[in-house]
């Protein structure tokens, strides 16, 4: 399998990883560009244009980050996020490597112990998966998952009912990496989501300073049309580089424009539900690719509270865990399992009394449901996501019903899975199939044929799907 990452994981801190670039704005960008010459995975095109004009480009459903976005940068070995970050100073933090706070399902707070051992019998696992799905993958069958390997070798390690049971329950916060569960991650393609060496950390500061310094030079010489939605991309394959076929762009209001090449940065999700916007169809490859792979639907709330009533004075001591994970109370209807970070761990000036959940699956959907429905201005809608996350964050340190500084003042809930320009999701991901329902898949040869695109009809495809293999589903990779 060409190109496939060496497997490492140095260090992965125990909780959820907000993986990619998620909150896609509704625009096409066109921009006028120096160069005459279009290249994608070393393949040099030329164009023969009339002399002195240059080539017109069409960018259609680039990405931008905020608050609601991405949180991390994963890798820390030749990442050019990274070096943004450092260059513009940015605030960035390594978690501490502190195993979680854990709740069980009675709401007991486990001892460190106990938590340490779950967290690292998952992460052990999860280092051994890796490892054997990077050396085996062509004879792992395309419909074993990651919970399949985590039972077996559970067995096989001879771990204790009870201990092996919590230990199922904490690798269920393996899908707040992937936006989906972890019966759904794929063995065989589990090394897909293997990233950059070197660790991950929590840009505290957000991504808007790199946004806008890669976004400066782009916007200088681009025409920016904000808030257009694209319906028809019309592309005729090109016979020969001494023609010049136009590729006609065609928007809601029934402006249509021309140009010379085409760059598709819309998320995999949108790829998946607007097969009928290229005119004609895309080529079976590519079709077959953007069926194959599939996308994810990670979720996040934020919960503000008047102060970090979780915080005790002698924290400011003692390393405290960044992750908080409960097991599924069961003082809850659905008994689902939950985690977040403490937005109050990060260096100043950017801490602030902050819960931040991640949510992915039934949960997820459960959450956008409800939110949806209400105006986030409103104080139904704090009251309808401090209601739901109460059973949790009520067991926290310190929490005093009768205590303002317990009831949360603010919220804010990501809606991607009803975002029509997020694609409906989040992100990429590697899931099991059927073999006898789809046939042979093979995903890595997948991201390839995306990465190639259309050159023959000028058309390209980029964003976090289309990545190197170490940076699949991440901000670097987008």
């Amino acid at each position: 399998m060409e190109g496939r990452a060496k497997f490492s994981l140095e260090y992965r801190p125990p909780g959820p990883m907000s993986k990619a670039l998620q909150d896609f704005s509704h625009f096409k960008g066109l921009s006028n560009q120096e160069s005459t010459t279009n290249g994608h995975s070393g393949t040099m095109i030329r164009r023969i244009l009339p002399k002195g004009r240059k080539p017109r480009i069409c960018v259609v459903g680039a990405g931008v980050a905020g608050l609601s976005g991405p949180n991390w940068i994963h890798g820390l070995h030749e990442n050019p996020i990274l070096d943004l970050a450092k260059e513009l100073r940015d605030a960035f933090m390594d978690v501490p490597e502190v195993p979680p706070s854990v709740y069980d399902q009675t709401g007991r707070l486990l001892g460190m112990e106990d938590g340490q051992q779950c967290s690292e019998l998952m992460w052990g696992i999860i280092e051994e998966a890796f490892k054997y799905s990077d050396q085996e993958a062509d004879s792992i069958p395309q419909n074993q998952s990651l919970l399949d390997f985590f039972k077996v070798k559970l067995k096989e390690k001879n771990i204790p009912k009870a201990i092996a049971e919590r230990v199922l329950e904490f690798c269920q916060s393996w899908g707040d990496y992937i936006g989906g569960d972890i019966d759904r991650q794929s063995l065989k393609y589990l090394w897909l989501e293997e990233t950059i060496d070197g660790g991950n950390i929590f840009l505290a500061s957000t991504y808007k300073a790199i946004l806008d310094r890669i976004t400066k030079d782009v916007l200088a010489c681009a025409n920016l049309q904000l808030f257009t939605k694209v319906t028809s991309i019309s592309t005729t394959p090109q016979e020969n580089a001494t023609t010049t076929v136009p590729v006609t762009v065609t928007t809601s209001q029934n402006e249509t424009s021309h140009f010379d090449e085409i760059v598709m940065t819309a998320p995999l999700g949108w790829l998946k539900h607007n097969a009928e916007s290229f005119q004609p169809g895309l080529p079976p490859r590519l079709q077959t690719a953007i069926k194959n792979i599939s996308y994810g639907a990670l979720e996040k709330v934020y919960l503000t509270f008047p102060s970090a009533f979780w915080l005790s004075p002698e924290d400011q001591e003692n390393p405290k865990p960044f992750f908080n994970q409960w097991l599924g109370p069961s003082c809850t209807t659905h008994h689902w399992a939950v985690e977040c970070a403490f937005l109050s761990s990060l260096p100043a000036p950017h801490s602030h009394p902050t819960l931040l959940f991640y949510m992915h699956g039934a949960l997820a959907t459960h959450i956008t449901t409800l939110a949806s429905k209400l105006d986030p201005t409103t104080t139904q809608y704090l009251t309808a996501l401090s209601e739901f996350f109460k059973p949790y964050y009520s067991l926290l340190p310190n929490y005093n019903s009768t205590s303002p500084s317990c009831s949360p003042s603010h919220a804010l809930a990501t809606n991607w899975q009803n975002d029509e320009f997020a694609g409906w999701g989040s992100y990429s991901n590697f899931q099991i199939s059927d073999p006898e329902v789809v046939g042979k898949v093979e995903l890595d040869k997948d991201i390839e044929a995306l990465r190639e695109g259309a050159p023959e009809r000028r058309l390209w495809f980029a964003g976090e799907h289309t990545a190197p293999f170490i940076a699949l589903g991440t901000v670097t990779g987008a």
